[in-house]
């Protein structure tokens, strides 16, 4: 409670974040997240396990549905599969990965999308586009989440991200920025919605709230402005180097919201 107003209730999990302060630090170490997953899969029961996100030019979306596929079941349904179109250049350039335009990435992304939800939905995929085909593709065996684990889209492009997560998500993540542009582009994806039939409330909304130093009231206030736009979820991040001693106190201070 603040000021007498009762908050939306709104769920809270938590991220350590190796950002620096948004497109990683390039000379820190990073694991390749997908197999990490598949660890953490076998080293947990509970835990919901997902990349926010996983830039769709970096693998065929082919193999990545049978990676999907195959943490799910390892993971007995716990996946959350995060996808976005890309934007690192530096990486990308790196490691001589094509990103493309804006356009190229939108376009590219938008059938990345179909071929994954066709593999992990379908006993077989024919798809015909410009940038993937397949021809009678199978992916099997399937995760025990039907019709497929849940899609998470990363992005605030309002003319492209926000439509095909209209059209394919299940998530919705808000890539930084302050409530009020939450609430805009939160508009932008309704509206979306409404143009493909969708429902909006269909798609769990997020937003990253970072943790900085011990002031968990600080983040207790962004979470609770988040939600009083509509946020469904906040995912704090915790800066290493981390301490445990700081997650009992935020706990306290994020339970009123929940």
């Amino acid at each position: 409670m603040a000021g007498g107003r009762r908050h939306r209730a709104v769920r809270v999990r938590l991220a350590v974040d190796h950002f620096y302060p948004i497109a990683g630090d390039p000379e820190g170490p990073c694991l390749e997240g997908w197999t990490a997953l598949a660890a953490l899969a076998q080293a947990t029961t509970r835990l919901r396990l997902g990349t926010l996100v996983t830039g769709i030019h970096y693998r065929h979306p082919a193999v990545l549905a049978n990676m999907a596929a195959a943490i799910d079941v390892i993971s007995g349904g716990r996946l959350e599969l995060g996808i976005g179109a890309g934007w690192n250049q530096q990486e990308s350039g790196a490691y001589g990965v094509e990103l493309g335009t804006p356009r190229e990435r939108s376009d590219r992304f938008e059938e990345a999308c179909q071929v994954l939800i066709g593999l992990l939905a379908q006993e077989r995929t024919d798809f015909s586009g410009r940038y993937y085909q397949l021809a009678g593709a199978r992916n099997e065996p399937k995760g025990p989440q039907r019709p497929h684990p849940p899609i998470v889209i990363g992005g605030s492009g309002e003319r492209r991200t926000l439509r095909t997560a209209a059209r394919y998500a299940q998530h919705w993540n808000f890539v930084g920025g302050t409530p009020e542009e939450f609430a805009r582009k939160r508009d932008v994806l309704h509206a979306h919605c409404q143009d493909v039939g969708r429902d909006p409330a269909e798609i769990t909304l997020s937003s990253h709230v970072r943790l900085d130093g011990t002031d968990v009231a600080a983040t207790a206030g962004q979470v609770a402005a988040f939600a009083e736009h509509g946020l469904d979820l906040a995912i704090v991040y915790l800066r290493p180097p981390l301490s445990p001693a700081i997650l009992a106190p935020l706990a306290d201070a994020l339970a009123p919201l929940r």
